[in-house]
């Protein structure tokens, strides 16, 4: 049979690569870091994410280092592939407009406390009236049934109520102290991802939306508990609460000749291998406190002390040699810009320049996770605050007359670019 030589071209061209979750509309009403941090996985996997923002625009803008007010070097990691209309939620008028977004969207995502959003009409409740199939997610600071339910929680507030910032002062011997991070956040920004992409699941199979609310503090309680809860996991407790592997103060970088490693000796073939290393071959069999896991984790204050004294005799580049020859987990000890000039992450283009239209040229991270049949490129740009009010609106079906009613009567702004 003659085939055309249109048909065979087109049975020839390679089909382009959907981005996972093209097709899916996020109405994002967060802010801060939590909330940006789960939509901007959401977004870097296709999703539509329409941010809408106050009209004073998220306050993370204002964070970090800049190049024009409102450009903060966190914003712009976290907002990437997003799109930004600012919507007065205080005007009648603005709600309107907010639900008309909703009702054709999969999911509405909010950080604010549940109690506002109520007064603001814009609870589960009125959500599901327009749209029954949207996904209504609430990142809230701690479960809605307890007595904390109704209080304010930011990051630091929850390293300190779920036992992290307690833990450094255990370590350290020291006082209190935060782990330098917005770590938190994060953490429970990639939760509630994971959340959303298990409801998407649940809806296509069951057709119905429903009302999800993913608190901070018990997220965080659930890991540091998940390593600590010790003794007290059996009735009676068993022992005392703590991890001691963890908890041990010899734990750290250790220190080389000429710097610092970060290394972990942990199986009994690590064991093995180290002591052979060091020429004591022999250790590892004859001295009982080394022999199996069961009995290293009674003497976890020998092992790492004793790891602290064999690493002083050699420098880091030996020791790695020596140590990834073995195949003993190990690298040596980056500071900030040691991360940025890694040698594996140069190797993968981790970090990829980008022109943004007004910040210009700008250093990003790439997806982290490697697919073999999806498009996982940066497609956006962070916006400017409101930067496609109109075009989203637009897109919505609102006409060019509605448009501008919203805008004189400051309902809605458009970033005048």
């Amino acid at each position: 049979m003659a085939i055309d030589a249109a048909s065979e071209s087109q049975a020839e061209r390679p089909q382009a690569k959907q981005r996972p979750l093209q097709g899916v509309r996020i109405i994002d009403v967060t802010s801060v870091l939590m909330g940006p941090a789960a939509t901007q996985i959401l977004a870097d996997y296709g999703a539509d994410v329409v941010k809408v923002e106050s009209p004073g625009g998220d306050i993370m803008r204002h964070a970090g280092h800049m190049r024009h007010e409102g450009m903060g070097h966190i914003y712009l990691h976290a907002n990437r592939n997003k799109r930004s209309i600012v919507i007065d939620l205080k005007k009648p008028d603005g709600r309107e407009a907010l639900l008309e977004l909703a009702s054709t969207a999969d999911m509405f995502i909010h950080n604010v406390r549940p109690s506002a959003m109520e007064r603001l009409g814009l609870d589960y409740a009125a959500l599901a009236a327009v749209n029954p199939r949207i996904i209504y997610v609430a990142l809230v600071g701690f479960d809605q049934q307890g007595p904390y339910a109704a209080l304010p929680a930011m990051d630091d507030v929850i390293q300190g109520a779920s036992g992290i910032a307690g833990l450094q002062a255990l370590y350290s011997q020291g006082p209190p102290t935060y782990v330098p991070l917005v770590i938190v956040d994060r953490i429970c920004a990639v939760n509630a991802a994971q959340v959303i992409l298990a409801a998407l699941f649940m809806r296509e199979r069951t057709g119905r939306g429903q009302h999800i609310e993913v608190p901070m503090f018990e997220t965080i309680a659930q890991i540091v508990m998940g390593d600590h809860l010790g003794g007290e996991t059996f009735d009676p407790p068993a022992g005392p609460m703590g991890y001691t592997r963890l908890l041990t103060p010899h734990r750290r970088p250790f220190k080389t000749r000429d710097g610092y490693i970060a290394l972990i000796v942990y199986t009994d073939r690590h064991w093995q291998q180290f002591f052979e290393v060091i020429g004591q071959p022999q250790k590892f069999t004859d001295d009982p406190r080394f022999t199996t896991a069961a009995i290293r984790g009674k003497h976890h204050d020998i092992t790492y002390a004793m790891l602290s004294e064999c690493l002083l005799e050699r420098t880091t580049a030996e020791w790695v040699q020596l140590l990834q020859g073995q195949d003993i987990p190990c690298l040596p000890l980056h500071d900030l810009p040691g991360v940025l000039n890694d040698p594996h992450l140069a190797a993968i283009d981790f970090f990829t320049m980008m022109d943004h239209p007004s910040e210009g040229r700008m250093r990003s991270m790439r997806v982290a996770s490697s697919w073999s049949d999806a498009e996982l490129s940066i497609q956006r740009h962070a916006p400017r605050v409101g930067e496609q009010s109109i075009e989203i609106l637009r897109e919505a079906g609102f006409s060019d007359e509605r448009i501008e009613r919203l805008l004189t009567g400051d309902a809605v702004v458009q970033d005048p670019g």
